[in-house]
């Protein structure tokens, strides 16, 4: 009996075995580098937070040009990978050739959506996260003038900025929104430079909070907002702790967990194909609170923002998502 039992336990590691060797995830990410502090480093934290609860390693890619995406996800697909995940809205055109190619392979698109049997698409409410970032930049500006710094000047960065601009006009219907885009290009997403002289222009005009959503190009906008004592507002990763006492806070969007999640429920049998989409009732974004920011959030900005989240999640406040129309109310 006891043999039997050894023999059985053994079959069932061998299985689990077996089954964690039929998975090969990999990872395919967007031109601003895997360790951006921000959108590709979210996706990276979660793969790793999958390899180390499971054991099972991954494959990962850093595209350095709008041209290397499609022929990443090929190469994964044609080796066997799966599932294989394409971190970015610039390879929706790449995955859709390649997922016809390749039925059999699960594929995940973070960022936009294509209604394929065998592409999980998971997009992101930016506007509800970026929504509470402005009113606590409008409550916490002295000057009645706060700032946004957008990476790649599309759709997806407005909807970020159209967010931020109706939080802060709902907490103060007098402040007044920099904005600028830092290119037309995939090398918009990786110019920090590019990025601080954009900031330190809105700052001599007035900006004493600057919001940056533009990948790696972000890390310029925090350092000089810090250099010249101002407060920023970070993206996509948590950046509190970038520069701590300066950064405000950081609109957190949750790339790490749809990736987690993909890979999970890929080793577990359980992939379905469809279109998710996370905002602050999924708990897919979020305005990040920790020690970092801890004494830049005055009690009046933490009710304010935990009101305006709970009208969200409510519906009583509905935030317009700029892509729906490419039109931001002024009203």
């Amino acid at each position: 009996m006891k043999k039997s039992l050894l023999t059985l336990f053994a079959l069932a590691a061998m299985s689990a075995t077996a089954l964690a060797a039929d998975i090969k995830p990999a990872i395919v990410y967007g031109t601003g580098g895997k360790f951006d502090k921000s959108f590709n480093e979210a996706a990276y934290n979660g793969a790793e937070k999958f390899k180390k609860e499971t054991g099972v390693a991954y494959r990962d890619f850093e595209p350095t040009g709008d041209t290397q995406g499609e022929q990443a996800l090929r190469n994964f697909a044609s080796k066997g990978f799966n599932p294989v995940i394409a971190v970015s809205f610039a390879w929706t055109s790449a995955l859709q050739k390649v997922a016809a190619e390749y039925p059999k392979t699960e594929f995940v698109l973070i960022d936009d959506s294509l209604d394929l049997p065998n592409v999980r698409s998971v997009k992101f409410k930016e506007n509800e996260g970026s929504y509470l970032a402005g009113v606590m930049a409008a409550l916490a500006s002295k000057t009645g003038k706060v700032g946004f710094v957008g990476g790649m000047d599309i759709p997806l960065i407005r909807k970020f900025e159209c967010g931020y601009e109706l939080g802060a006009r709902a907490a103060n219907p007098k402040i007044e929104v920099l904005q600028n885009m830092t290119g037309t290009t995939g090398a918009a997403w990786n110019d920090p430079v590019r990025g601080g002289e954009l900031t330190k222009n809105q700052i001599d005009q007035g900006a004493d909070v600057v919001y940056a959503a533009a990948g790696a190009t972000g890390l310029g906008v925090l350092q000089t907002a810090a250099d010249n004592k101002k407060l920023s507002i970070g993206v996509d990763s948590n950046q509190n702790y970038l520069h701590p006492g300066s950064v405000l806070t950081s609109v957190v969007k949750r790339v790490d967990l749809a990736v987690y999640n993909a890979f999970t429920d890929a080793k577990n049998g359980k992939f379905t194909p469809g279109t998710q989409e996370l905002g602050l009732k999924e708990e897919g974004v979020g305005v990040a609170m920790d020690d970092n920011n801890k004494p830049l959030v005055t009690p009046e900005i933490k009710a304010a923002v935990d009101k305006a989240k709970a009208d969200i999640v409510a519906g009583t406040v509905k935030v317009h998502d700029y892509t729906a129309d490419n039109a931001c109310p002024k009203s």
